[in-house]
């Protein structure tokens, strides 16, 4: 496996673990008492996985001087 593909894995299971906990979060957010601890926990997790897929996306992509 090369570096762009171990890259690609990575990003796939980064964007995964966002998809579920949006899902998480709306699910949380539906229910009639919803744990406010959790919620910010959760989305403070998404909020740091975004950064991560960034820095994949950016490795992914080659650096054009404009």
């Amino acid at each position: 496996m090369d570096d762009q593909e171990v890259l690609r894995n990575q990003l796939e299971r980064l964007n995964e673990e966002h998809r579920e906990l949006d899902l998480m979060i709306e699910g949380m957010l539906g229910e009639s008492i919803v744990n406010q601890i959790a919620v910010q926990r959760m989305k403070k997790r998404k909020l740091l996985l975004k950064d991560q897929m960034l820095k994949v996306k950016s490795k992914l992509l080659p650096d054009i001087i404009a």
